[in-house]
């Protein structure tokens, strides 16, 4: 096929831009063909090349134990690299009002009480999570918030512990404003 001119080239775009046409990727290896956004979307949907290590099976994820305040066992499966904040978001778990303010370290909701092994291998605390530690209620010595753990393989089958109460700084902060 003969190369287009710059006229020709600017013409076959500006069409091309105005049907709603993707380039994608075809299923024969190494060709390229026009497909609508519709195919796009279903073949977007379909992984091109997968190798073993993309692919996350159930056996790279993290277990982990959550005893909820009414004593229930909540179990639930994270990547590694997820927080313990995301593990309860993405898995559904009912914890109430855990992880308020979405993990931006303004409230202490997701205060979750460690096991000794577990704890004594955590990254260091920042000063922002000790200063939201300290307006949690039922404070140990293994505390820390949840939306600041990530997970590690070392953690699988982990047991942490939500708190009796939990205290949300931003409903103290709202309250004095009524006040």
């Amino acid at each position: 096929m003969a190369a287009l001119g710059p006229v020709r080239l600017l013409r076959a775009a500006a069409a091309a831009s105005s049907r709603r046409w993707l380039f994608c990727a075809s299923p024969i290896a190494g060709a390229w063909q026009g497909c609508s956004s519709a195919a796009a979307a279903v073949r977007a949907a379909r992984p091109f090349s997968l190798s073993a290590r993309a692919v996350l099976s159930s056996e790279d994820k993290i277990t982990v134990h959550f005893i909820n305040r009414d004593g229930d066992k909540l179990t639930a499966k994270g990547k590694p690299g997820d927080s313990l904040l995301d593990v309860v978001v993405n898995n559904n778990l009912d914890i109430d009002g855990f992880g308020a303010c979405e993990g931006t370290l303004a409230c202490s909701t997701c205060h979750l009480i460690f096991e000794d092994h577990i704890f004594e291998k955590l990254d260091a605390i920042t000063d922002e999570e000790m200063d939201m530690l300290d307006l949690a209620y039922g404070l140990t010595e293994t505390s820390r918030l949840g939306c600041q753990i990530c997970l590690k393989k070392s953690m699988d089958n982990m047991t942490v512990r939500v708190p009796e109460a939990v205290a949300d700084v931003r409903q103290s902060v709202d309250m004095s404003k009524n006040s």
